[in-house]
């Protein structure tokens, strides 16, 4: 899926991020979503490469990058964490400013990078969420009925951990399945690569760990942070079919968190860049260039 690219790992302070680099000009982080890996943008990232430079890890907990254990206030999975492991890979890669692309728990990541390294980050584009802060504040019955997982995996350890655990793989398709408008998006590699990676115990516990972060010290942080705008470019985009889009304006939302911003819907469910690999491509690109 990403033959052209470099495979490597790399140590930050807190943990060992596995990743895959390819092509040539201004650099590009991608960040995936749970329950998936870096391998999400196989459809985009080789197209991207033809153009920037394109880092695409797998997030702390995540894939086959380190999971260290959850701590009591959940600050070894905060989101501030996670932008600080991935700070230092670009860093380590010798990319001083670059653009980041998140979806999903990665655009979690990206929006507190974008605070916390604003001289860093350039440009920010977050795929299919609303502010973490926001989602939590303004969550109802059809929230919980639709986020059930956001309340689920929050629950103490090791509830959700032994549950999921006893079926990972079902639980996985599952999601894939409850959360994209056309499961068929998934090709069966793809999948595959989702249940090696999502099968390990480790991870199980650890994207736990990234849910448990975002109810307590997440919120804590952005708290700290209310009156601080993301200051770059912001690309909000999300799914005609999605509940995000539905639940919120999504532009006006992102407008209160964040000085400039634009952006619109894409076609398919959550998973907008596979199962819109050319829409979303297409919405990047004009976006970075």
């Amino acid at each position: 899926m990403f033959e052209t690219f470099e495979q490597t790992q790399i140590n930050t302070s807190g943990a060992t991020i596995h990743l895959v680099k390819g092509g040539k000009g201004f650099p590009l982080l991608l960040l995936h979503g749970y329950p998936e890996t870096h391998v999400m943008w196989h459809k985009i990232a080789p197209r991207l490469a033809q153009e920037f430079t394109v880092v695409v890890p797998d997030l702390r907990g995540y894939g086959d990058s380190s999971k260290p254990k959850g701590d009591p206030d959940h600050y070894n999975y905060s989101k501030r964490t996670m932008a600080q492991d991935m700070v230092e890979v670009m860093t380590r890669l010798g990319f001083e400013e670059f653009f980041v692309v998140g979806h999903d728990r990665g655009a979690r990541v990206g929006h507190r990078m974008a605070l916390d390294y604003a001289q860093r980050v350039n440009k920010l584009a977050v795929l299919d969420i609303a502010p973490t802060y926001k989602m939590y504040m303004t969550a109802d019955k059809t929230f919980a009925i639709v986020y059930y997982h956001w309340f689920f995996l929050i629950q103490p350890y090791d509830l959700p951990e032994r549950l999921i655990g006893s079926q990972p793989e079902y639980y996985l398709r599952s999601c894939l399945t409850r959360w994209s408008a056309d499961a068929t998006a998934f090709t069966p590699e793809v999948v595959a690569e989702y249940v090696r990676c999502f099968s390990d115990p480790a991870t199980i516990h650890a994207t736990c760990e990234d849910y448990r972060a975002a109810a307590t010290i997440d919120l804590l942080h952005d708290e700290a942070d209310m009156n601080q705008k993301v200051m770059c470019p912001l690309l909000a985009l999300w799914s005609e079919k999605g509940f995000v889009g539905h639940k919120y304006d999504v532009l006006e939302t992102w407008r209160e968190r964040a000085s400039n911003v634009q952006g619109g819907a894409l076609p398919g469910g959550h998973f907008i860049p596979e199962e819109s690999p050319e829409e979303t491509y297409r919405a990047l690109r004009e976006f970075l260039m």
